[in-house]
């Protein structure tokens, strides 16, 4: 019985350390190290004053004179894009990623009507302040399904399109996922820890695996959620998850004009709302290996390349293959 007893008060003890040993970060992610200098567009925006953090990586290499722009996912940052960042930069690109309103170092409104078309008339502002007349649009995650509208609404101003394992290559609603109201997304989001996040990214990000250098990103996410700004936080989360669930791009990706590249990895299991979705409905959703090709055949100048084995963030997984296979075709 003592040494039950001993054995518990020393896991406690223990989670207490690792509970303490988290970082929290401020409501704009103030406190997180980005890889490259942190800048900021202010700019007015349904009533309000807000802003976006941004990075503006000049070529490092010999400079071809074009731009990427990066959209990060859901779960990720500007940040997250660093190896890209570096890999783009070293290939002569000028890179621009921006955190969009509501994520990590940007602003988090109290009130705030969420649309992807409200997000990416917000980054056509910041590539205008910029003097970025046109772009090439990298979009990861939820990340491709606003790069999508993004492209749909400017493609004059959109050279190519590549998207990184983007949600939104089905219809969630559609296909039979209930819907979740914002007061239960935001009771959800108040309960994110640090062990839920691992445990929900290793198991649908990185196919059941995990490696030590995945935990910053996760520190990244609970940090901000459990800082200073932790409701506020949670209500923009939920609000930019009732975007995704009811605002879908799927229907749309026959409108692309421009040549458009799906980087897949095929072991994702991404889905929205699957959490909550029957059984038989579970068993449709979130198979990239089948959602991969469909779309390809889908976009009018469409082009798949498949990472077999990776996950959802082949990117962060494997960053020499996934930048081989993009960089060769931007330069094609």
């Amino acid at each position: 019985m003592l040494r039950a007893t001993a054995l518990t008060l020393a896991c406690l003890l223990g989670s207490s350390a690792i509970a303490a040993e988290s970082p929290t970060y401020g409501m704009q992610l103030e406190g997180f190290d980005y890889p490259h200098p942190l800048k900021h567009f202010n700019f007015k925006s349904q009533g309000q004053d807000v802003q976006m953090g941004y990075m503006d990586v000049p070529a490092k290499g010999q400079a071809n004179g074009r731009s990427v722009v990066l959209m990060h996912g859901k779960n990720f940052c500007a940040a997250t894009w660093e190896t890209t960042l570096q890999a783009l930069s070293q290939a002569g690109y000028r890179v621009i990623a921006p955190d969009q309103i509501g994520f990590c170092t940007s602003s988090k409104p109290g009130y705030y009507q969420y649309s992807f078309q409200q997000l990416a008339d917000n980054t056509h502002a910041l590539l205008e302040h910029l003097g970025v007349k046109q772009a090439i649009i990298l979009g990861h995650s939820t990340g491709g399904m606003l790069a999508t509208r993004y492209a749909l609404m400017y493609p004059q101003q959109v050279e190519r399109l590549a998207m990184v394992n983007p949600i939104g290559l089905e219809d969630w609603k559609a296909l039979g996922v209930p819907y979740r109201t914002v007061d239960q997304w935001y009771a959800r989001e108040l309960k994110l820890d640090a062990e839920g996040v691992r445990n929900y990214e290793r198991k649908t990000y990185y196919a059941g695996r995990w490696k030590p250098e995945y935990e910053r990103w996760v520190q990244m996410l609970v940090g901000l959620n459990k800082g200073p700004g932790h409701e506020r936080v949670a209500w923009n989360s939920a609000l930019i998850y009732d975007m995704i669930f009811t605002q879908p791009v799927y229907h749309e990706f026959k409108d692309l004009k421009m040549p458009t590249l799906l980087l897949i990895g095929d072991q994702d299991s991404t889905a929205i709302g699957s959490d909550i979705a029957s059984d038989e409905v579970k068993a449709r959703l979130g198979k990239y290996q089948e959602l991969g090709p469909q779309a390809a055949k889908m976009i009018p100048k469409g082009e798949l390349v498949t990472f077999e084995g990776l996950g959802h963030a082949p990117q962060i997984e494997e960053p020499e293959r996934f930048h081989q296979a993009l960089i060769g075709w931007l330069g094609r």
